[in-house]
């Protein structure tokens, strides 16, 4: 359950830049919001990467 709570705290780190990106129309939290979703897309690779090997491996 570590990787669920590491992805848990990058989305939950995105929240206020997503708030002042709709809600307060802050074009610098836009571009927070695109790294933040690049990082949790590089994560989301990785952990992918790691399931398959494991479970190639036999867990």
């Amino acid at each position: 359950m570590d990787k669920y709570s590491e992805l848990h705290a990058l989305v939950a780190s995105l929240k206020d830049d997503f708030e002042k990106f709709y809600d307060k129309k802050n074009k610098a939290a836009g571009t927070r919001v695109r790294k933040g979703l690049q990082d949790v897309a590089a994560w989301a690779k990785t952990v992918r990467t790691e399931v398959q090997q494991l479970k190639n491996e036999g867990l």
